[in-house]
């Protein structure tokens, strides 16, 4: 099969120099608008498609995959993450799953160094109120607008895989000390250069940190990892920041103990229902919500797009391509 003869259908709209990459490789067939598929379009493109092409937003469940046609031997996901993809499903038809790990690393780090600021410094707050209040503004005041500084502080880090070791390099460098739990030890090379204290209980961690940064994978077994249980163990004063996927925290419960005043913040880029968010969180000065955003440079899509269409390109040469998923990664 040449490659000008492979359908591949792309479920949401990719920078255009992607798309142009494809519809110049493949029979690309590309979304026309910007909004999430639903279910039955999903079956309706699986029931043609060579190649599936979707995006964290595209949920690849058994009721989808169980209406694959017989064609359908690759689906290569635009994101890292593969939650949204039913990969036991998938690997009892025989179809391979890719991703995109890798390039997204330094921009979700940069996001999540920078909500590590915003919440403790209330700098949301601070924009929020000179855009609202101009007029009321009358300058500088030694009580007014008094935060935290993060200097000093101690950083416990959830998953020290790539992107959490590069949000400990930034971290280092604003003065904060290195903690971190880990489904496994990282080499203790690692641990050096980062100066990071590993601690293989998360409940002594949690409880001992002024933050605490989320970045490990979203699987079966993180699922509310930070439980109501867990967050009941944090400091009052301290934040939480998640960058990682909302469904590892209990999101309710979270937004109950901030609006208490037993947790004293968050820096938001995921939420559990998203779209949909807790109106607490939404409503709290004290929690800086983004629109999971985190990834969201011209720069890493173009790069997730490239390695898409290398994913696609090698397993149609017949090899195994370079970003294949397996179940026990996750």
């Amino acid at each position: 099969m040449t490659t000008d003869k492979v359908l591949v259908h792309i479920t949401r709209r990719l920078p255009e120099v992607v798309e142009t990459r494809m519809r110049e490789l493949f029979e690309a067939r590309l979304s026309l608008d910007d909004k999430p598929m639903s279910t039955e379009e999903l079956i309706d493109a699986v029931k043609t498609a060579d190649v599936l092409v979707p995006t964290v937003t595209d949920r690849i469940d058994k009721t989808v995959l169980s209406q694959a046609g017989p064609k359908l031997k690759l689906i290569a996901n635009f994101g890292t993450g593969v939650d949204n993809i039913d990969l036991e499903t998938a690997r009892n038809l025989g179809i391979t799953v890719t991703n995109t790990p890798g390039v997204l690393t330094e921009d979700t780090a940069d996001m999540t160094m920078a909500l590590i600021l915003a919440v403790p410094r209330r700098l949301a707050e601070g924009t929020i109120y000179l855009k609202n209040h101009n007029e009321d503004w009358e300058g500088w005041s030694p009580t007014w607008m008094l935060g935290h500084r993060i200097f000093g502080k101690r950083l416990g880090i959830i998953g020290l895989g790539h992107i959490g070791q590069a949000v400990a390099r930034r971290a280092r460098a604003f003065g904060l000390q290195i903690h971190y739990h880990n489904r496994n030890r990282v080499a203790e090379d690692i641990e050096n250069e980062l100066e990071a204290t590993y601690w293989d209980s998360l409940d002594q961690m949690l409880a001992r940190m002024d933050i605490i940064s989320v970045n490990c994978p979203h699987t079966p077994a993180t699922y509310h990892l930070l439980s109501a249980r867990r967050l009941k163990l944090l400091k009052p004063t301290a934040y939480i920041v998640n960058t990682a996927r909302g469904e590892i925290i209990d999101e309710n419960a979270m937004a109950r103990m901030i609006e208490s005043g037993e947790i004293a913040g968050a820096g938001l880029d995921v939420f559990e229902h998203e779209p949909a968010i807790n109106p607490k969180l939404l409503n709290s000065d004290r929690v800086v919500a983004l629109p999971h955003m985190s990834s969201a440079t011209i720069e890493g899509r173009i790069d997730m797009g490239e390695k898409v269409i290398i994913n696609i390109k090698t397993f149609l040469d017949g090899h195994t391509p370079p970003d294949r998923v397996y179940s026990a990664m996750f």
